[in-house]
């Protein structure tokens, strides 16, 4: 919590919830928390007091390389990955920015990802797609990519996998669904 004079600002950046105390919950209120913090509140009182800042911070899900450094405002990272980081504590995902939360449930299946890391020719890869869409629209990971596609219009968070090259990995095709299923994906 930050103080200017009587008010009290409290401030939550990462999810882009402020909370201001009675004195600043008017437009002017708004004004005072926009400088305050150099953020634009445009979406005005949530509840009681609380402004969600849709400026400067676009809301979008971003689709990343597990334990590459976070960009700004990037949020919950999500590892929709088969098996955790070998050789790294549990307690160190977050700290060295592999993962906040452990999601296999994007993963490919271990049968399925043995076609993905023996794809030598566009013909492999396509199998590799062809079935990877298919596990994926199971109803469960239809429904897990409906929540993440509607979450990505009012919240920060990345998904990701340790794979180098995007383009071969199954986290290419996460973002084409994830795109069709309406969400904001950053480019």
């Amino acid at each position: 919590m930050r103080r200017r004079g009587a008010e009290a600002i409290t401030a939550w950046p990462a999810v882009g919830l402020y909370e201001c105390t009675a004195s600043a919950r008017t437009d002017a209120g708004h004004a005072k928390a926009e400088a305050f913090w150099g953020y634009t509140v445009a979406a005005g009182p949530v509840g009681f007091g609380v402004f969600i800042d849709m400026g400067r911070n676009s809301l979008v899900v971003r689709v990343v390389r597990l334990g590459s450094p976070r960009a700004a405002n990037e949020g919950t990272r999500i590892g929709t990955v088969r098996r955790p980081p070998r050789g790294v504590p549990k307690a160190k995902f977050a700290e060295e920015d592999w993962y906040d939360v452990w999601y296999p449930n994007l993963a490919p299946t271990v049968e399925t990802m043995k076609l993905a890391l023996s794809a030598e020719t566009d013909a492999d890869w396509a199998a590799f797609v062809r079935k990877y869409r298919a596990e994926m629209a199971t109803p469960e990971n239809d429904r897990t990519l409906d929540l993440l596609a509607t979450l990505s219009q009012g919240a920060n968070f990345s998904v990701g996998c340790y794979c180098e090259e995007e383009s071969r990995c199954h986290r290419s095709v996460l973002r084409s669904l994830l795109e069709r299923k309406g969400a904001k994906v950053a480019p």
